[in-house]
C-alpha cells in the first residue's frame, strides 16, 4: 500500500514540475543557417525556427501564433 501511494505522489510531482512549454517540440539545428555566432534551429514539429546560443537548445515553444 505504501508503494501505491508513492508511486501515486511520485506520478504527480513529475506532472506538475514537468515542461509543459516544450513537451512537443522536437529542435533541430542547421548549422548551415548559422550568422554572427549563433545557432539556427527548427521545429519539426511547429515549424518555429529562431537563432540561439550554440551550447543550448531553445527551452520555449516558439509557435507561430495564427
Amino acid at each position: 500500500m505504501i508503494a501505491v501511494v508513492g508511486l501515486a505522489i511520485a506520478f504527480v510531482l513529475v506532472m506538475i514540475f514537468s515542461n509543459r512549454k516544450t513537451r512537443n517540440c522536437r529542435w533541430r539545428e542547421n548549422r548551415r543557417n548559422d550568422r554572427d555566432g549563433l545557432r539556427y534551429y527548427h521545429c519539426v514539429n511547429c515549424g518555429a525556427e529562431t537563432w540561439g546560443d550554440p551550447k543550448k537548445q531553445p527551452q520555449d515553444c516558439l509557435k507561430p501564433q495564427d
